[in-house]
């Protein structure tokens, strides 16, 4: 495995591996790798001759008084797991490296970006595209791999290749959660022994939704409340961002269930001081 910190490096390392005729399988992370994580690069592994990770910790998509001096790092422990998976390449650049003085050019896709978690966390997806189009520049992979936990990113991400006629194809992997439900995410890590315990209220309430709609509740009101009222009971629970109903499409929102045979229910919750999100995508 080979670790490049270098924006040219990495482009004449892509450069080589394309004109060998490798494909490039390429993985998106902020590091503190969990099982989430390890699941896209199998993916990436098992569909791809060749694999690039990213561990790079965003500046620009963190809000001020947001969690970015404190977002936990791990390089060394990142490197052995990532070589034990078999990654080929890490790119590991320093904030210097990707913005240089006086940076000024950022990327956006409109209304997606002001919804849901970019409602509660104005600038953040710009922040995330702006990232991911540089490092789609970078790494010039054939298949980008994402995680559908991360849902309303993974559709904004896709619409921006779409209206940008980049030439990549994204795919996305299943939440992976813990034995309990609790969706894996780096930021478990700042939950204590009680809030850890409560936080499985939230794929509860995720079920909870399910259960409803297949016993033939048709009002998303309803349900909602239902959802809020068992969230606020919650002793860990210290605020509510949203809990929306949206199509898994377009991410209009859906206020009573028709004819869409699929919706998504997606929410962001504060477990003490620590933001959570999660969704889960409901047939019917």
């Amino acid at each position: 495995m080979e670790i490049i910190e270098k924006i040219e490096d990495m482009r004449n390392k892509s450069r080589a591996l394309r004109e060998a005729n490798e494909t490039i399988g390429f993985v998106p992370t902020m590091g503190y790798l969990h099982e989430g994580h390890l699941s896209l690069i199998r993916m990436a592994k098992n569909e791809c001759s060749k694999v690039v990770m990213s561990i790079f910790v965003n500046p620009i998509q963190f809000g001020p008084g947001e969690d970015f001096e404190r977002y936990p790092r791990d390089f060394e422990r990142d490197c052995r797991i990532s070589e034990k998976e078999g990654v080929d390449y890490i790119f590991h650049p320093s904030s210097q490296e990707m913005y240089g003085e006086d940076y000024l050019t950022f990327v956006e896709v409109e209304k997606l970006s002001g919804i849901m978690c970019g409602a509660a966390r104005p600038g953040h997806f710009k922040g995330v595209c702006t990232v991911v189009l540089k490092l789609f520049n970078i790494v010039n992979p054939h298949v980008a791999y994402f995680g559908e936990k991360d849902y309303q990113q993974l559709v904004i991400i896709k619409k921006m290749v779409k209206d940008l006629n980049l030439p990549l194809l994204v795919k996305s992997g299943p939440t992976v959660r813990e034995k309990d439900g609790l969706a894996m995410s780096s930021r478990n890590k700042y939950l204590s022994r009680e809030e850890r315990k409560n936080a499985t209220v939230i794929y509860t309430c995720l079920n909870l939704v399910q259960e409803l709609i297949y016993k033939g509740e048709r009002d998303l009101s309803k349900i909602k409340k239902e959802v809020l009222d068992r969230l606020k009971e919650n002793e860990s629970v210290s605020k509510i961002d949203y809990f929306d109903f949206r199509d898994p499409e377009s991410l209009d929102e859906i206020e009573m269930i028709g004819k869409h045979g699929r919706i998504l229910a997606a929410t962001a919750v504060w477990i003490g001081s620590t933001r959570l999100i999660d969704n889960k995508i409901i047939e019917f």
